[in-house]
């Protein structure tokens, strides 16, 4: 399937779709003092040990410290048991103050720091530097048996034993000549020198190396046989792209091309009407069934429902049909929305157990051309699907969207009738803690609208019960669930 990418950039903000075959598959965005962290390494401090967690905290100069666990530290003893190790990573290698070069792992999320690692990889076009490190692997991605032995005895020939690093082959190194693989070696090497020269001056905290910008990221990563062209709807940002592709992949120079219609980028294939849909709660399916996603702290679910579609055999095959097109649709829209971490998946109830192995399949299939790494578990006793996909950074709709004002992120707010009976039970409150003749209710038109109409006749019996006279003001600001009573 034919891929494009497009990047649409401005003084404040820079995003790259790609699309397949038409479709909109994964949007990613950076704007202007809130780009990610992710491949960032920096010059840490140690603020905080915790034994118990066999973790640490430090200090990289973000606003939440960062948290670096035990089994993201490089092994200096691998003739110790796990544990052994564990505790000498922790207690023995890193001390309260102390200075520590660790790598972003994944960006702060919500109210969670960055996590990190000291076990350092600096990627590039087709591999992956690993500093102190003998690994030489090749990317599971790369499935022919005589392509991957030709490719880690290209690494092992050409690498520095003095130099003592290691490399994991990318799956973008498939068919590419040892000369490529050569030149990309002398560039990490480079890259590495200087961030052990900026590290040995560097004040603590502070960042020694950067990964580069978001749409450089994109040529590096995706650009492979498939991609047919990217566009670039900036001048600068399209010369800069130029000059990475010429240096990098001067090959595919001619498919670096700018876009200069009047209509913008991001309308081309609908995809500002895509990342819109996408911050929705449901999906709807062609067959008349659609999807629900909710999306919490601890894990994301999403619910298969039929719909509107009756299907024109029998229900089993209905069901089967409308899991089929789910299991495509929910692929689509877990990189699309980028969600990771745990996720569950409520397939709708199927008998025939074929069926459930054709669905289990369709979706693995369709999570194939995810960038992310994903493992997906067996239908459990319920029915459901669990499965993980990774992540890195924070899922498209909290990247563009903030917690609701008014119902604090909960999804619903109180209905009038109960803002109501909570007014009544202020007024009784305060007309027995107070000494006051009058009592001035303030509360948003539609609550005050419904007390006056519907509950005219519990006001009548408040004035009495408490021998005061009660009136009532509409605040076109409150909010549905906001009022005041006032004494008088």
């Amino acid at each position: 399937m034919s891929e494009e990418i497009l990047i649409n950039t401005t003084p404040a903000e820079a995003r790259v779709a790609l699309v397949e075959g038409g479709m909109l598959q994964e949007v990613w965005l950076e704007r202007a003092g809130q780009s990610g962290y992710t491949g960032s390494i920096f010059k840490g401090q140690v603020s905080r040990i915790l034994p118990g967690l066999q973790a640490a905290f430090i200090d990289i100069g973000l606003d939440r410290t960062a948290f670096l666990h035990a089994s993201d530290m490089t092994r200096q003893e691998p003739s110790l048991d796990e544990s052994d190790a564990t505790q000498q990573l922790i207690s023995g290698m890193l001390r309260p103050g102390g200075e520590v070069i660790v790598q972003v792992i994944k960006d702060p999320i919500g109210t969670k720091g960055a996590r990190l690692t000291t076990n350092i990889s600096i990627p590039s076009r087709f591999l992956v530097l690993l500093p102190d490190h003998e690994t030489v692997g090749v990317s599971v991605r790369i499935e022919d048996t005589q392509e991957r032995e030709r490719l880690k005895n290209c690494v092992t020939t050409l690498r520095d034993d003095s130099a003592g690093h290691g490399y994991i082959v990318r799956t973008n190194a498939e068919g590419v000549s040892q000369f490529a693989l050569a030149a990309d070696m002398a560039y990490l090497s480079k890259v590495w020198q200087s961030i052990k020269d900026r590290a040995a001056g560097a004040e603590t905290p502070s960042c020694v190396y950067e990964d580069l910008s978001l749409p450089l990221r994109t040529l590096r990563d995706l650009m492979h046989d498939r991609v047919d062209r990217v566009l670039i709807d900036s001048t600068p940002m399209l010369k800069a792209a130029q000059q990475f592709v010429q240096s990098f992949i001067p090959d595919w120079c001619d498919r670096i091309e700018a876009y200069t219609a009047e209509r913008p980028i991001f309308d081309l294939f609908g995809i500002e009407d895509d990342i819109e849909a996408a911050l929705h709660r449901s999906v709807t399916l062609k067959s008349g069934g659609y999807l629900v996603f909710d999306q919490t702290e601890a894990l994301t679910t999403i619910d298969v429902n039929t719909g509107g579609y009756v299907g024109n055999r029998n229900l089993e095959e209905t069901i089967y049909k409308t899991n089929l097109e789910a299991s495509q649709a929910l692929a689509r829209q877990l990189r699309l929305r980028n969600l990771g971490g745990i996720i569950i998946i409520d397939f709708i109830d199927m008998k025939n157990e074929e069926h459930r192995r054709q669905v289990l399949r369709s979706l693995q299939r369709a999570l194939e051309r995810d960038h992310a790494k994903t493992s997906v578990s067996d239908f459990s006793a319920l029915g459901l699907v669990e499965m993980t996909r990774k992540r890195t950074t924070e899922s498209l709709e909290h990247r563009l969207c903030v917690t609701c004002p008014v119902c604090s992120g909960r999804g619903s707010i109180k209905s009038a009738d109960t803002v109501c009976q909570e007014i009544f039970r202020e007024i009784m409150r305060s007309g027995r803690q107070f000494e006051a003749s009058k009592l001035m209710v303030l509360a948003t038109p539609a609550v005050v609208a419904r007390i006056m109409d519907e509950q005219s006749i519990n006001v009548a019996e408040m004035e009495e019960l408490t021998g005061k006279s009660i009136r009532f003001q509409a605040e076109e600001h409150y909010s549905q669930e906001q009022f005041d009573v006032v004494l008088l």
